[in-house]
């Protein structure tokens, strides 16, 4: 294959395997929408100067997409620094064993809860211990280094939260890590569990064995722990630019696909625990299978926000919280032009031609 967009053409030779009935809506869709973007196939727009005339194709704006989510995820970066208040925060990996990975997998609608479960557990932790309320963000993901389905979450904290009984901010919320694990552990099973009874889990195992699995996993051995990170300390700055690498791009970067012949592909698989890269060969079909785990399915947002970050009460109490941290809401940029975030983050300017004049729409 050409060197050009190698995610592109995997997804173009593999057609027949994911644009068929039976694959999730979303993965069709996205997929589709990365093949046609920047072509014809999605229209276009035209600038003509005295000298040249210039065809922009428009673009898919898919958060699968390599090229369209780079710009929507400086965009989100930049909102979140100016939203969010300059104090310290906690990030956390809320984790689970294994043997629960297929379960959410194949049950995608219990796996969207995740994020509301983590921050379930951290906010009644506070609530009973401090009764305040806390900022949290929570972020899903579904992958790890390798591309296999590993669900986990990660989850935003801030160090202090609002009384609000008492119109007070504590300065220091002092978190139980021990106590967090089983808190979280508790409520992934029980909300498995519930499910189960309410008949809204499928799987291949009988009921029976559903529970035995249910119940080896709440006393793993192999993995006893069920939070992997608990970082006491983390700028929001390196939390949100940790995260946005994963809201509104494809599980793996570019640079990481090495070669594509037409039947398989080599790319960096990551090995955390070694800390190493490995080069790795897959078939074509196996790599797009791997990457349609990790499509969100429609309307589902990749960035979930709790507590004194949810909506109803960020309106309600964010004044009063940067009142009482002493310091002044900052503006949420301006959205940048098709144009201006042209130049802005690609150093380039679309509508001036190879002779420096202006173009201009026809």
């Amino acid at each position: 294959m050409q060197e050009r967009n190698l995610l592109k053409q995997i997804l173009e030779a593999t057609r027949d395997v994911w644009d068929r009935p039976g694959t999730r809506p979303a993965v069709r869709k996205n997929f589709a929408a990365v093949i046609d973007c920047g072509t014809a196939a999605l229209g276009w727009e035209e600038y003509a100067s005295d000298s040249e005339k210039r065809r922009c194709y428009h673009r898919c704006k898919s958060r699968f997409c390599p090229s369209c989510g780079y710009r929507a995820t400086l965009q989100w970066l930049a909102e979140q620094e100016a939203a969010l208040p300059d104090i310290p925060y906690s990030g956390i990996v809320f984790t689970m064993p294994s043997e629960l990975w297929a379960i959410f997998r194949s049950n995608r609608h219990l796996l969207h809860d995740l994020p509301d479960l983590a921050a379930g557990v951290l906010q009644q932790w506070i609530s009973m211990k401090y009764a305040a309320k806390a900022l949290i963000l929570g972020v899903l993901h579904t992958f790890g280094g390798d591309l296999k389905f590993n669900a986990h979450v990660h989850v935003l904290i801030s160090r202090g939260g609002l009384q609000e009984s008492t119109g007070r901010w504590i300065a220091e919320l002092h978190l139980n890590r021990s106590a967090l694990m089983k808190m979280w552990r508790y409520a992934v099973i029980d909300h498995l569990r519930r499910a189960l009874k309410a008949r809204v889990l499928e799987s291949q195992l009988n009921v029976g064995d559903l529970r035995r699995l249910l119940s080896s996993a709440y006393y793993s051995e192999s993995h006893a722990c069920w939070i992997v990170l608990f970082d006491e300390i983390v700028s929001k700055a390196h939390f949100l630019g940790y995260a946005a690498r994963y809201l509104r791009r494809p599980p793996i970067a570019k640079w990481r696909i090495l070669k594509v012949t037409d039947a398989k592909v080599q790319f960096v698989a990551k090995d955390s625990k070694n800390d190493s890269q490995i080069p790795t060969w897959c078939t074509l079909d196996r790599f797009v299978r791997l990457l349609a785990a990790h499509v969100a399915d429609h309307y589902r947002h990749g960035v979930r926000y709790f507590g004194l970050l949810a909506p109803r009460t960020k309106n309600q109490h964010f004044a009063g919280i940067f009142l009482l941290l002493g310091q002044q809401i900052r503006p949420r940029p301006l959205r940048l032009s098709w144009r201006e975030s042209l130049k802005k983050y690609f150093g380039f300017d679309p509508m001036i031609d190879s002779l420096g004049q202006e173009m201009r729409w026809v």
